[in-house]
């Protein structure tokens, strides 16, 4: 092999190995997770995992893979190389959604029909306290610097602000009907809150608790009914936010500079939550109804591709 084919073949391996990396599905209704090669734009696998799984996240070491089986009253933990069950945790009853705090050492469980936090070490594996919060607890998120976990009441239309610390509720901040789904910008200074019923999107100032932003959608040729936003991301560098909205199957590109809607971007139907590719150049949504994830070019803001995943996609997640 001459100098610059090998030259050639090297750059190939790296450029390959660089943009590796993995995408996990929970799939609502074949009780299973799928597992999919983004950059090569296939399905890979399907892997049963328990009841009704829905929320799925990664932990920060990209080791663990974590996933909500609601009606078997658990939270997984499984080996995100090997897809081995390492664990099942204590999460309370029917857990849907929750949240991981940076450090990776505490797991917030969203526990919807008891209205209540259920607090996991992820340490001992064991359930350490329970909050209670408002009516229908869904959406939460926890803070970039681990101050605060926030939690968004679905019937109380509220998002209660509760230390970290202490596990106490500090605040609370009223909020437009049925708030689904929450993100703090990555410098911790504003909270994402998309409103279901409402159609709207709220930017909340961290520091004052206080709405500061009201943002709207209108998708032509749509009615306002079919706008339900849901799942919202906001990148790192507060250039761009991205929300789903919903049976409207698309997904709302927002500035996060002057937060006004720049574009409406068309996916699968029912589009209900959002993760980014670990450089943030690639967005994957799960699209419910029409049983399949769309991939979108950050860079141009293109749906470049579709793949059919399994029977009700709900959560994703995305190993590096």
């Amino acid at each position: 092999m001459n100098a610059k084919l090998l030259l050639s073949s090297v750059l190939l391996i790296v450029a390959t190995t660089s943009v590796a990396e993995t995408i996990f599905v929970s799939l609502e209704k074949d009780n299973a997770i799928a597992v999919v090669d983004p950059i090569a734009g296939k399905l890979i696998k399907t892997v049963n995992i328990g009841q009704r799984p829905r929320g799925i996240k990664i932990s920060p070491d990209g080791q663990s893979l974590y996933i909500a089986t609601s009606d078997d009253d658990t939270v997984l933990e499984l080996d995100a190389n090997t897809l081995a069950v390492k664990s099942k945790l204590p999460s309370g009853e029917d857990p849907e959604t929750f949240a991981i705090n940076s450090l990776g050492t505490r797991m917030y469980v969203s526990n919807e029909d008891d209205n209540q936090i259920t607090v996991i070490d992820l340490q001992s594996k064991k359930a350490i306290a329970t909050i209670a919060v408002g009516v229908e607890p869904e959406g939460i998120a926890v803070s970039p610097d681990n101050q605060w976990i926030v939690s968004a009441s679905e019937t109380t239309n509220m998002v209660h602000w509760i230390d970290a610390n202490t596990h106490e509720i500090k605040a609370n901040t009223l909020v437009d009907p049925r708030p689904r789904a929450l993100s703090f910008s990555a410098d911790g200074r504003e909270l994402w809150v998309t409103s279901e019923i409402d159609g709207t999107l709220m930017v909340i100032d961290v520091a004052t608790k206080e709405i500061t932003q009201r943002i709207n959608f209108a998708v032509p040729g749509l009615g306002q009914d079919k706008i339900q936003p849901v799942g919202v991301v906001v990148d790192d560098i507060h250039q761009w936010a991205y929300v789903a909205l919903g049976p409207a199957n698309r997904v709302a590109v927002v500035n996060a500079q002057t937060y006004q809607v720049e574009k409406y971007l068309l996916v699968g139907a029912r589009v209900w939550n959002l993760a980014f590719s670990p450089d943030q150049l690639r967005l994957y949504t799960t699209n419910g109804v029409s049983h399949d994830i769309s991939i979108i070019d950050l860079a141009e803001h293109k749906v470049t591709k579709s793949i059919a995943v399994g029977r009700y996609p709900w959560g994703v997640a995305v190993k590096p």
